[in-house]
């Protein structure tokens, strides 16, 4: 049972240090916009990099940071049952969701993104603009790495659920934050 609880840990750890890098991305979109407005209606200067960056900036924070939000269980969820279950209960919920859910899903998007992301690195294709991004390939290959982190850390889910069944770990609380 420890290694499962290793493993479990680790993919926590991974996603936990992504999750706590790209929640930085925020502020910097932030910072962005502010800048792209007062360029633009201050000085009256555009620039297409700038623009789109935030843009870029948006994909990496959902994209990226989905991993982190499935471990500190912040998704979005109808939990009129789930809130009120037992702890034995939970666990089969989250279980089944991983098996059922999640991974089919993280298969689909891994799948079906591989050749679009493929196509996009085979051009290097850049932005539309002429003086855009070049690296729209870099942020399709996000796709792929979003796949992977959501279902390493369903994994991570699975592994807990097992341990709570097995007796010989706690459901964890959720992380409720207030802004």
């Amino acid at each position: 049972m420890s290694a499962i609880r290793h493993i479990a840990r680790g993919i926590d750890r991974i996603n936990h240090g992504i999750g706590s890098v790209v929640a930085w991305i925020a502020l910097a979109m932030v910072l962005a916009q502010f800048l792209v407005v007062l360029l633009r209606y201050v000085f009256g200067l555009g620039f297409v990099q700038l623009q789109e960056s935030i843009i870029y900036m948006h994909g990496l924070l959902f994209m990226l940071g989905a991993g982190y939000a499935l471990m500190r269980d912040a998704h979005v969820r109808v939990d009129v049952f789930y809130r009120g279950a037992s702890e034995r209960t939970k666990a089969w919920v989250n279980l089944w969701g991983v098996f059922l859910l999640l991974w089919p899903l993280c298969v689909l998007i891994f799948y079906v993104a591989w050749p679009y992301v493929g196509a996009a690195w085979a051009v290097r294709e850049g932005s539309r603009e002429a003086s855009g991004i070049p690296g729209i390939y870099l942020l399709k290959t996000v796709i792929l790495v979003f796949a992977v982190l959501m279902f390493a850390q369903g994994l991570s889910l699975a592994l807990r659920s097992v341990l709570v069944l097995a007796g010989r770990e706690r459901m964890p609380e959720p992380v409720r934050e207030s802004l």
